[in-house]
């Protein structure tokens, strides 16, 4: 009577089994498709625009999903190394212990996961995770318990990254006062039309990700402000008057497609009104997922490229914002205006805060470094981020060469002095080399990418 019991047990596990080995895994390497992450990102960047985050803003935003996606990643792929130890402060995630975990599932959910927490406009958010969700369960048949076990190991993970989060001062610098506006010769003031503040003034509070300090790559000292003829600072003041004055078709189109500007007011007559546009992090991290595209990245190669490019805009953002505020000078606008023509108007709106030096060239310089270390140095591709804006695409030979093009774009636009411009490149590229010669990201060097 006892053996006959056994058997009703023993059938329901032969059932079991047969049911388990019958299952249809092919969600698996659905889920291994980087166009899934990149998917991920271009909502983040999306909700960012809406958002109308400042750029160094929007470059934490970046850098803190793209990294919790590439630790969960490279704890199932033996090709990577985790950043622990490596980015500052950063101890890494405990690896998952429920078996239905599937970590590249697991490394897109924490990515949206984070996001969230990063941005304002949680409806866009939520939006797009349930139709995420939906697209995993249903088209790719993901069972109800890896989606469920996934999410909980990300969930799980999410805490971490945020308590690590929390300790970059980033809250802190949210009740630091405000930028002290004076009338001293040279010194930076609010510019037209709306003379906002100047934004993020306490930016080299930030903890860095690879960096040592905000203060490691301080550049020359720009040129003093000096008014006569003769000066250096006046003849360099004199080119962007001549260059905005004599624009032609292709310095005009390099303007625009460099413009990356998130927040531009307009006035016609009495009607005002704003447009928004996706910040100069964002326009790199567009050309980072068009290159993976380009080189046939698996997931893996993806995550690890948004890596690298996130972490090389951030700390670009927080050596250059350092020096912005420590040599706070005046924009050419308000010294033309001043001086040599009351009507004369920059090409493109000038952003709010200090001149030198230029954002784009320091923080294009130091992605293109990341971005060459990984793809090489002649690697032609055809940037189209901005196709979204209206404008048509630009072809380049190198990311070099577009960091360089970059960079000018802004003495064409006519908010930069040339020594802004050249200095933020060495800036820039110092940042992105000290970041190449410390950043770890894969096991063994595949002479590939990721190995100093």
């Amino acid at each position: 009577m006892k053996t006959l019991l056994r058997w009703p047990v023993l059938l329901a596990l032969v059932g079991m089994l047969t049911i388990a080995c019958e299952e249809d895994r092919s969600y698996v390497e659905k889920i291994n498709d980087p166009e899934l992450l990149r998917m991920c990102m271009g909502n983040l960047s999306d909700v960012i625009v809406y958002d109308i985050f400042s750029p160094p803003v929007a470059s934490r935003i970046y850098a803190y999903p793209s990294i919790g996606a590439y630790e969960v990643m490279a704890q199932e792929d033996a090709r990577f190394v985790s950043l622990a130890g490596q980015l500052n402060g950063f101890e890494g995630l405990p690896a998952p212990t429920n078996e239905d975990v599937l970590p590249k599932l697991a490394a897109l959910q924490l990515f949206n996961i984070l996001g969230d927490t990063l941005i304002f406009s949680k409806d866009k958010m939520i939006a797009f995770t349930d139709s995420f969700e939906k697209k995993v369960k249903e088209e790719y048949k993901v069972p109800n318990r890896v989606w469920d076990a996934s999410m909980a190991y990300a969930r799980q993970a999410a805490g971490d990254m945020v308590a690590w989060m929390k300790k970059d001062n980033y809250a802190q610098t949210r009740t630091f006062p405000q930028f002290t506006v004076t009338e001293a010769a040279g010194r930076w003031v609010p510019t037209p039309p709306d003379y906002m503040a100047s934004i993020e003034p306490h930016w080299n509070k930030i903890r860095p990700f690879m960096i040592d300090s905000a203060t490691q790559f301080i550049p020359v000292r720009p040129p003093a402000f000096d008014l006569d003829p003769g000066s250096k600072f006046y003849q360099d003041l004199m080119e962007v008057y001549e260059v905005g004055k004599n624009l032609d078709k292709e310095r005009t189109e390099i303007a625009q497609f460099w413009d990356c500007n998130p927040f531009v007011m307009h006035h016609v007559g009495h009607v005002m009104y704003a447009t928004k546009k996706i910040t100069p992090g964002g326009h790199w991290v567009g050309i980072t997922g068009q290159a993976t595209r380009q080189a046939g990245s698996d997931f893996g190669e993806t995550a690890e490229a948004y890596l690298w490019c996130t972490v090389s805009l951030a700390d670009a953002f927080i050596s250059c914002w350092d020096e912005k505020y420590r040599s706070e000078l005046i924009r050419p606008e308000t010294v033309i205006n001043q001086h040599i023509d009351e009507n004369w108007v920059p090409f493109l709106q000038t952003p709010p805060f200090p001149e030198y030096t230029s954002g784009h060239s320091v923080i294009s310089r130091a992605a293109a470094t990341a971005l060459t270390h990984l793809y090489g140095d002649s690697f032609a591709y055809t940037d189209s981020v901005e196709v979204n804006w209206g404008l048509p695409p630009r072809s380049y030979s190198s990311f070099r060469e577009a960091s360089s093009e970059a960079a000018l774009s802004r003495l064409y636009g006519g908010i930069h002095y040339r020594p802004a411009i050249d200095n933020g490149v060495v800036q820039g590229e110092k940042v992105g080399n000290y970041i190449v010669e410390h950043l770890k990201t894969r096991a063994i060097s595949d002479g590939i990418s990721g190995n100093p």
